[in-house]
């Protein structure tokens, strides 16, 4: 393995998520000859948000026009197929439903169509509740939209392609390397890890999960923290697969950065219901037994968490129900699918959200970025980031070459 504490590096990305893969990819495609070094804390790259997920390349709908996560997801989405066209990696656009089941939500779901014209999606149509059938036999509401363009795709297998891209134009990648502080000195960027100072003369963070911490190490604000909630899916059973084609998702509350309770066609050909979102009793909390009370301390001892619950109380008692009693997580799913049964669903994976809370008990509902001089911190990228990733690694690369 190189030794990796020969500096000085050109760029050193910390994290081998896809973000941080497909910002060290663009950082060499810019600059052919530069010495880039990603550090990755766990024995492998995409083991957190990349390779816990739905797979689900947006097209864009939800996003206020003008945002960065619409301006983003929109060049993200066409640049991921592109990357995947040239590396082969396997997608569908399969496309989605995003259904209202009554005439109350038909003016949230204007507020989407709306939306998703201004951000250009392309094909978006609104369906009657008659012309749902024609995309899900099975489903049922009072209207629709439909987004032809939405994909589906593993991640992490892209991710795993950007990995073998950087090492064949000379990045190195070094995973069991954790990160505890990056800090200017002079002209120098100095990463403090588990293996030593590193110098740089540039460092991106895109720390995830730990981006809060790394950041506040570094000198950065406190605010916002990252608060971890836990997506919990159940799945379809294989011979009740046929209920779903595509994917089908309700009009969300526009209140939260969240999307509700749905129905996913993965790549793999399985069927997804979920995910619940609760808050999570650790960062890596995949499994309910994973407590960390320094990660609970954390989340508790934020101003921000006790205003977000006080505000979303009802929707938080909502999210338990539906953890605790699997028929009542299933019936939310039967009203988009009414044939759908208990008995045709079996457990399935769950996911750790990096969801960033200000103190003032804010969900950030857009990418938010920290800059100093030769640095950038990622402070907050939940979905859309990987629709968005390599959109995103050109943004980065922008500023960093500003800092």
């Amino acid at each position: 393995m190189n030794d990796i504490s020969q500096g000085p590096w050109d760029v050193i990305v910390v994290g081998a998520g896809i973000l941080g893969l497909a910002t060290a990819r663009e950082w060499m495609l810019r600059s052919p000859d530069a010495r880039v070094l990603v550090l990755e804390r766990e024995a492998d790259i995409a083991q957190h948000q990349t390779g816990h997920n739905s797979g689900v390349i947006h097209a864009g709908i939800y996003y206020k026009p003008g945002s960065l996560k619409a301006r983003l997801c929109a060049e993200g989405r066409d640049a991921m197929y592109r990357f995947c066209d040239e590396h082969g990696v396997a997608y569908e656009k399969c496309g989605k439903l995003i259904i209202a089941l009554n005439p109350s939500e038909l003016p949230a779901l204007d507020e989407l169509e709306r939306r998703g014209i201004s951000n250009g999606v392309p094909g978006l149509r609104r369906l009657s509740g008659g012309e749902i059938a024609e995309i899900e036999p099975h489903a049922v509401g009072v209207a629709a939209l439909h987004s032809p363009e939405t994909g589906i795709i593993d991640f992490a297998a892209v991710a795993r392609v950007l990995a073998d891209d950087l090492r064949a134009r000379g990045a190195v990648i070094a995973c069991g390397v954790s990160v505890r502080s990056i800090m200017r000195h002079g002209s120098t960027t100095i990463v403090d890890t588990s293996g030593g100072a590193i110098p740089t003369a540039r460092a991106v963070a895109c720390a995830g999960l730990w981006s809060d911490r790394l950041a506040q190490r570094s000198g950065d604000d406190e605010n916002p923290r990252i608060v971890p909630f836990r997506g919990g899916y159940a799945k379809l059973k294989p011979e009740a697969r046929y209920l779903v084609r595509s994917l089908i998702y309700p009009v969300p509350d526009p209140s939260l950065p969240f999307l509700g309770v749905h129905l996913t066609k993965t790549i793999s050909g399985d069927i997804w219901l979920g995910p619940t979102a609760l808050l999570a009793p650790s960062r890596t909390a995949y499994s309910l037994r994973s407590i960390n009370r320094f990660d609970i301390g954390a989340t508790l001892s934020w101003p921000g968490t006790w205003k977000m619950a006080k505000r979303f109380w009802r929707t938080g008692l909502t999210e338990m129900h539906f953890a605790a009693r699997r028929s009542a997580f299933v019936e939310a799913c039967a009203a988009y699918v009414p044939e759908l049964r208990p008995e045709h669903v079996e457990p399935g994976p769950a996911g750790i959200r990096a969801q960033a809370v200000d103190r003032s008990g804010a969900l950030l509902d857009d990418f938010a970025f920290g800059t100093a001089p030769g640095v950038v911190h990622v402070r907050n990228a939940p979905s859309p980031a990987a629709t968005s990733s390599l959109a995103i690694a050109k943004m980065i690369a922008d500023r960093l070459d500003a800092a």
